[in-house]
């Protein structure tokens, strides 16, 4: 099954998430059947993005979003570790600050965007602008509901600029979600990740699956599509966004950089280095 075809959302298409099988994990039986082909996967993404560092030509933006406990800190963990250090930058967006309550809502983003080369996570992003600010009324409509323009104006000069954004909108069932919450409860590991807002944020699941239907339906466009990835199943939430990192990468037709020197003349100088080791003192 084609992935990125299955989940992609497609430019103009209504979205309605209860229609979302959130257990969804195509021809997959278990996290055993999917382990090799994801390893085999990340192994790949690793190479490609040696090859978009040394060659310079595109950038690669990759947008997490997701209600919480979905899984963007696990997917950067799994699909993401075989990315060279070097060239690959994770920035996550909380509240803004008061210098950045101060600029236009994009401001404080655009200075995280990626270079030519280099790989970008955002782990959460700009579109907490158009859903936790309209959820909670932070501002009022009339402001956020301008932004979708502004954000497609935003990727679309991104894109002009050779960045390649892929959007992954992690979807959870309600009951999923209580689940995972009730494991960091009980696993002393993980109750660093407990907040005061995870049952609080709850009561408002439904606005917030409207606000993510909006952001889907507005957002999704051919320059910066966005994935929906049923991610009950966390084994296959991370095989599907490895599978469409990897074919976005692929697509590129990514190749190492000519080297800039003579090699003839490099190898020449090699040889008469070692020559001269070789030689027995005196």
């Amino acid at each position: 099954m084609n992935l990125y075809k299955k989940l992609v959302v497609e430019p103009g298409s209504k979205v309605k998430l209860k229609k979302v099988d959130a257990s969804f994990h195509a021809d997959y039986k278990d996290e055993e059947h999917a382990k090799e082909t994801l390893a085999k996967h990340v192994a790949k993404i690793g190479e490609l993005q040696r090859k978009l560092y040394g060659e310079k030509k595109h950038a690669l933006l990759i947008v997490l979003q997701g209600i919480d406990a979905a899984g963007k800190d696990g997917t950067c963990w799994h699909v993401m570790n075989a990315m060279n250090p070097q060239g690959t930058y994770v920035h996550g967006f909380k509240q803004p600050t008061s210098e950045e309550k101060a600029h236009d809502f994009l401001w404080r983003i655009h200075p995280h965007t990626p270079g030519l080369g280099d790989v970008s996570i955002f782990n959460r992003s700009h579109y907490e602008d158009v859903l936790v600010q309209r959820v909670h009324n932070i501002v009022p409509k009339k402001v956020w509901s301008q932004r979708y323009e502004h954000i497609n104006n935003f990727e679309k000069l991104l894109k002009t600029n050779n960045v390649t954004i892929l959007k992954f909108f992690l979807y959870i069932s309600p009951e999923e979600q209580l689940a995972r919450f009730k494991q960091r409860l009980d696993d002393p590991s993980r109750q660093w990740k407990i907040s005061e807002s995870d049952y609080t944020e709850r009561e408002y699941w439904d606005q917030y699956i409207s606000a993510y239907e909006d952001m889907l339906e507005k957002c999704s466009t051919k320059e910066a599509p966005w994935f929906v990835i049923p991610s009950n199943h966390k084994w296959f939430r991370n095989l599907a966004v490895s599978e469409i990192i990897l074919k976005t990468l692929e697509d590129m037709k990514l190749k190492l950089p000519e080297p800039t020197v003579d090699l003839t003349e490099i190898q020449h100088k090699y040889h008469e280095i070692i020559e001269d080791q070789n030689k027995p003192s005196k």
